[in-house]
């Protein structure tokens, strides 16, 4: 099979058929061997009866249901694991993920690139807190991290069958996957785009938290900087510490300085001093969170219903 389209759901039975309608005509010009692979958290609207019944009509349409809402990022790589194509487009259903790019898509993996990326022009329309938020995750995940991810890109890409199969093998289960395509590697190239609004309905995803969870998965999972800066403050903090104390007592022998009398300062100091060892512990239990989740190695997604396949 030449190209597979692996499309994360849930609560996206009204955007469902625009999105089949306006994806199997732009497909069309590109190529009639392909599969759209919806990977579907049990929803509480129609969403699976709307994509049943096009299946119906279209056997390339296919169904991942699972057991529970295990999260767009593990309904994602449920997707690439079951997807059959030589190269693999991920994509949003609600069409702020143009279908419209595809062929610009398949275009670059032709010319022999294995990761295609479309980069969003800019954010208009987004909240200029989500805005600042992104732009300084961004900087601040590729001034530290071991992978570089380029700006105002999404999981919304093309990837081919081999970098696909690397990132199955991948045992990571935070489900980063741009971070994940960014460890595995080989010829990238950017689609510059410019992103639409939704189709139909809200979105589903919490757009603040949601960019702090990727600016955390982004640092934590793939960087041991915050450890080092944390030691680093440690000891700034000691020293400052130690050379404040000396100060003090000089002065309070002295009676040199009026701050140097009652115990104010003191105490700002101890509850400056317990902020940094609280945002210290914070930094340590990120890491150890991330160490419990990979050792008890649970799966990623457990699947209730696969329609269309031959695993």
């Amino acid at each position: 099979m030449l190209l597979s389209i692996v499309v994360p759901v849930y609560r996206e039975e009204t955007n469902i058929p625009e999105f089949l309608r306006r994806l199997h005509g732009i497909l069309a010009g590109v190529t009639s061997d392909y599969e759209i692979v919806f990977a579907l958290d049990p929803s509480p609207d129609r969403s699976e009866e709307v994509i049943l019944e096009h299946r119906a009509a279209d056997a390339r349409i296919k169904l991942l249901k699972f057991s529970r809402r295990f999260g767009q990022p593990m309904a994602t790589l449920a997707g690439l694991e079951y997807s059959s194509g030589d190269a693999v487009i991920v994509m949003d259903v609600d069409l702020q993920d143009p279908p419209e790019l595809v062929p610009d898509l398949v275009g670059k993996w032709r010319e022999g690139y294995d990761v295609v990326l479309p980069q969003r022009r800019h954010r208009t329309g987004e909240p200029w807190l989500k805005r600042l938020v992104a732009a300084a995750g961004y900087q601040v995940i590729n001034r530290i991290a071991d992978v570089r991810i380029p700006p105002n890109t999404g999981d919304f890409r093309l990837i081919s069958r081999r970098v696909v199969n690397e990132i199955v093998r991948l045992r990571e289960s935070h489900g980063f996957l741009r971070g994940m395509v960014a460890i595995v590697g080989f010829r990238q190239a950017l689609v510059p785009f410019d992103r639409p609004p939704r189709f139909a309905g809200r979105t589903n995803y919490n757009r603040f938290l949601g960019s702090l969870r990727i600016g955390f998965n982004g640092v934590f999972c793939f960087s041991t900087y915050a450890l080092r800066l944390s030691t680093l403050f440690g000891f700034v903090l000691a020293g400052g510490t130690f050379v404040f104390a000396l100060l003090y007592f000089i002065a309070k022998v002295l009676n040199l300085f009026p701050f140097a009398s009652g115990n104010p300062t003191i105490v700002i100091l101890i509850l400056f001093l317990g902020g940094i060892q609280l945002i210290s512990v914070g930094i340590l239990g990120e890491y150890i969170g991330r160490i419990y989740e990979e050792v008890r190695a649970r799966p990623k997604f457990i699947v209730d219903r696969a329609e269309g396949f031959n695993h």
